[in-house]
């Protein structure tokens, strides 16, 4: 990691990371890309639009990036790739990633698996000319994978929040736009509240564990993000190595310029003045049983994020 830094926006989905994400992408000499770990299946295979607009296979940045890290985009086996994260980047092996030394051949896995990660960072730095490139993909997993790698060498941005509104977001039913006729996903991912409660203690634990073992973090809670952006945004910026103006208004307005993330929330496709506002309709909107079952679940770890 000579040539770029590496910034992981990790936690559970649903929490406010995407804008996080964009805004780190605004800054100069940072190239954001989306969340990577989607990116062997539904840009690869099923060829889903990037961040631009264009569909993956006929865009020019990512054409360049795939030359520079594998010699074309045709040189990739994604069938095999997809059959290697499925034998590693899982949670059920996070226990094993988190060790010092993974069992012999869950770490040559390992090895392979991130190898193709890397090479990948390193051109999207090199075609962007950005010397820090931000992976939004969230997995608890493949942060540990880049642990196992890097280890306190790549930073992580550990986006938390209130999980009662994460199970309220994941409830919804919400088109993906990008989807194409082969893709797998017509409509964005729905978790039941006992589900998503789980996810939240299980994702949200890997990053702290991730913390523990020296790994750079700056935590940020969506509703401290949201009543002071200019200020938390600030300071995430300032972690990712950046010190000057960042692209939120006094007025809490973002400005976006295009993208080319590969994956992830809708808002990737957005552009222009967006602004920075707590979503809490599920305050009122979630219902009371589920509001209990959440809570109850995530009750033993829920207060270490102050709710």
């Amino acid at each position: 990691m000579d040539d770029f830094r590496l910034v992981f926006v990790g936690g559970m989905g649903r929490s406010g990371s995407t804008l996080v994400e964009r805004l780190l992408g605004e800054l100069p000499g940072v190239c954001s890309v989306g969340e990577v770990v989607h990116m062997w299946r539904r840009s690869l295979v099923d060829n889903e639009a990037c961040g631009c607009g264009a569909p993956f296979g006929d865009c020019g940045f990512w054409r360049a990036v795939g030359n520079h890290a594998y010699g074309g985009w045709g040189r990739v086996d994604a069938g095999e790739i997809l059959a290697l994260k499925d034998s590693v980047d899982r949670m059920r092996f996070v226990p094993s990633l988190l060790r010092a030394r993974p069992p012999r051949e869950l770490a040559a896995r390992i090895d392979r698996y991130t190898e193709l990660y890397h090479r990948l960072y390193a051109a999207i730095a090199s075609v962007s000319g950005c010397g820090v490139v931000v992976d939004a993909s969230k997995h608890g997993s493949l942060a540990a994978c880049l642990w196992q790698r890097y280890g306190a060498r790549f930073q992580v941005v550990h986006v938390v929040r209130d999980p009662r509104a994460v199970a309220y977001a994941w409830n919804k039913q919400v088109r993906r736009p990008e989807a194409t006729a082969t893709s797998p996903e017509q409509e964005m991912a729905r978790y039941s509240p006992g589900v998503a409660a789980a996810q939240w203690m299980a994702q949200n634990s890997v990053f702290a564990a991730l913390a523990r073992r020296g790994v750079p973090t700056r935590r940020v809670r969506y509703e401290d993000f949201a009543a002071r952006p200019v200020e938390e945004f600030r300071a995430v910026a300032a972690f990712a190595g950046h010190r000057g103006a960042v692209p939120l208004g006094a007025d809490q307005v973002a400005r976006l310029s295009s993208s080319h993330a590969v994956s992830g929330n809708p808002m990737r496709f957005t552009t222009g003045a967006v602004a920075v506002r707590a979503d809490t309709r599920w305050r009122d909107d979630l219902d009371p049983v589920r509001r209990l079952v959440v809570s109850t679940l995530t009750a033993p770890t829920r207060w270490r994020y102050g709710y």
